[in-house]
Protein backbone atom coordinates (compact mmCIF):
# COMPACT_ATOMS: atom_id res chain seq x y z
CA UNK A 1 0.00 0.00 0.00
CA UNK A 2 1.16 3.48 -0.75
CA UNK A 3 1.72 5.81 2.20
CA UNK A 4 -0.06 9.07 1.50
CA UNK A 5 0.69 10.86 4.76
CA UNK A 6 -2.89 10.50 5.98
CA UNK A 7 -3.26 8.26 9.01
CA UNK A 8 -5.76 5.46 8.46
CA UNK A 9 -8.30 4.97 11.20
CA UNK A 10 -9.56 1.57 10.04
CA UNK A 11 -8.04 -1.40 8.26
CA UNK A 12 -9.72 -4.27 6.41
CA UNK A 13 -9.03 -7.87 7.38
CA UNK A 14 -6.84 -8.31 4.30
CA UNK A 15 -4.74 -5.29 5.28
CA UNK A 16 -4.43 -6.58 8.85
CA UNK A 17 -3.44 -9.97 7.48
CA UNK A 18 -0.57 -8.36 5.55
CA UNK A 19 0.49 -6.14 8.47
CA UNK A 20 0.55 -8.98 11.01
CA UNK A 21 1.68 -11.81 8.74
CA UNK A 22 -1.31 -13.92 9.79
CA UNK A 23 -3.89 -15.62 7.63
CA UNK A 24 -7.41 -14.17 7.63
CA UNK A 25 -8.91 -17.37 9.04
CA UNK A 26 -6.53 -17.13 12.01
CA UNK A 27 -7.73 -13.60 12.73
CA UNK A 28 -11.36 -14.73 12.57
CA UNK A 29 -10.62 -17.72 14.84
CA UNK A 30 -8.83 -15.55 17.40
CA UNK A 31 -11.97 -13.38 17.59
CA UNK A 32 -13.84 -16.43 18.87
CA UNK A 33 -11.14 -17.28 21.42
CA UNK A 34 -10.16 -13.87 22.77
CA UNK A 35 -13.05 -11.71 24.00
CA UNK A 36 -10.79 -8.62 23.97
CA UNK A 37 -10.50 -8.89 20.19
CA UNK A 38 -13.75 -7.59 18.76
CA UNK A 39 -13.25 -5.51 15.62
CA UNK A 40 -16.20 -3.37 14.60
CA UNK A 41 -18.08 -4.06 11.39
CA UNK A 42 -19.06 -1.58 8.70
CA UNK A 43 -22.49 -1.31 7.08
CA UNK A 44 -21.61 -4.08 4.66
CA UNK A 45 -20.71 -6.38 7.58
CA UNK A 46 -16.97 -6.37 6.90
CA UNK A 47 -14.56 -6.24 9.82
CA UNK A 48 -12.80 -2.94 10.38
CA UNK A 49 -9.75 -2.99 12.63
CA UNK A 50 -8.29 -0.04 14.53
CA UNK A 51 -4.64 0.49 15.46
CA UNK A 52 -5.55 -0.73 18.96
CA UNK A 53 -6.97 -3.98 17.50
CA UNK A 54 -3.81 -4.54 15.47
CA UNK A 55 -1.57 -3.98 18.48
CA UNK A 56 -3.63 -6.52 20.41
CA UNK A 57 -3.32 -9.02 17.54
CA UNK A 58 0.46 -8.54 17.46
CA UNK A 59 0.58 -9.08 21.24
CA UNK A 60 -1.48 -12.29 20.94
CA UNK A 61 0.76 -13.45 18.10
CA UNK A 62 3.84 -12.86 20.26
CA UNK A 63 2.33 -14.79 23.17
CA UNK A 64 1.29 -17.76 21.03
CA UNK A 65 4.08 -17.97 18.45
CA UNK A 66 7.19 -16.59 20.17
CA UNK A 67 6.56 -17.22 23.86
CA UNK A 68 4.77 -20.53 23.13
CA UNK A 69 1.75 -19.95 25.39
CA UNK A 70 -1.34 -22.04 24.88
CA UNK A 71 -4.54 -20.21 24.03
CA UNK A 72 -5.70 -20.65 27.63
CA UNK A 73 -2.37 -19.32 28.92
CA UNK A 74 -2.54 -16.34 26.59
CA UNK A 75 -6.08 -15.59 27.82
CA UNK A 76 -4.74 -15.43 31.38
CA UNK A 77 -1.94 -13.04 30.35
CA UNK A 78 -4.39 -10.85 28.41
CA UNK A 79 -6.52 -10.32 31.52
CA UNK A 80 -3.70 -8.08 32.77
CA UNK A 81 -2.83 -6.60 29.36
CA UNK A 82 -3.04 -2.82 29.18
CA UNK A 83 -2.69 -1.54 25.59
CA UNK A 84 -0.23 1.29 25.07
CA UNK A 85 -1.81 4.63 24.23
CA UNK A 86 -2.10 5.18 20.50
CA UNK A 87 1.17 6.72 19.40
CA UNK A 88 -0.35 7.78 16.09
CA UNK A 89 2.12 5.81 13.99
CA UNK A 90 1.06 4.44 10.65
CA UNK A 91 0.99 0.67 11.15
CA UNK A 92 1.54 0.00 7.46
CA UNK A 93 5.10 1.14 8.03
CA UNK A 94 5.63 -1.73 10.48
CA UNK A 95 4.90 -4.44 7.95
CA UNK A 96 7.03 -7.42 7.03
CA UNK A 97 8.73 -5.88 3.93
CA UNK A 98 10.60 -3.50 6.25
CA UNK A 99 11.89 -6.45 8.26
CA UNK A 100 12.84 -8.18 5.04
CA UNK A 101 14.99 -5.20 4.00
CA UNK A 102 16.98 -5.59 7.21
CA UNK A 103 17.29 -9.30 6.57
CA UNK A 104 18.51 -8.67 3.01
CA UNK A 105 21.22 -6.36 4.34
CA UNK A 106 22.31 -9.01 6.85
CA UNK A 107 22.44 -11.65 4.12
CA UNK A 108 24.41 -9.31 1.83
CA UNK A 109 26.95 -8.65 4.61
CA UNK A 110 27.25 -12.39 5.33
CA UNK A 111 27.87 -13.06 1.63
CA UNK A 112 30.63 -10.43 1.52
CA UNK A 113 32.29 -12.03 4.55
CA UNK A 114 32.09 -15.49 2.95
CA UNK A 115 33.55 -14.13 -0.30
CA UNK A 116 36.45 -12.50 1.57
CA UNK A 117 37.08 -15.71 3.52
CA UNK A 118 37.13 -17.78 0.33
CA UNK A 119 39.48 -15.31 -1.38
CA UNK A 120 41.88 -15.53 1.59
CA UNK A 121 41.69 -19.33 1.56
CA UNK A 122 42.35 -19.42 -2.19
CA UNK A 123 45.31 -17.07 -1.78
CA UNK A 124 46.81 -19.38 0.89
CA UNK A 125 46.33 -22.44 -1.32
CA UNK A 126 48.06 -20.72 -4.25
CA UNK A 127 51.17 -19.99 -2.15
Amino acid sequence: MKYTGIKKLYYSISEVSKITGLEQYVLRYWETEFPELKPAKNRAGNRIYTNKDIKLILHIKKLLREEKYTIEGAKQILKEYKPEPDGGEQLELLTIPQKRKIKDEEIRQDMIEVKEFLEQLLAKLEQ
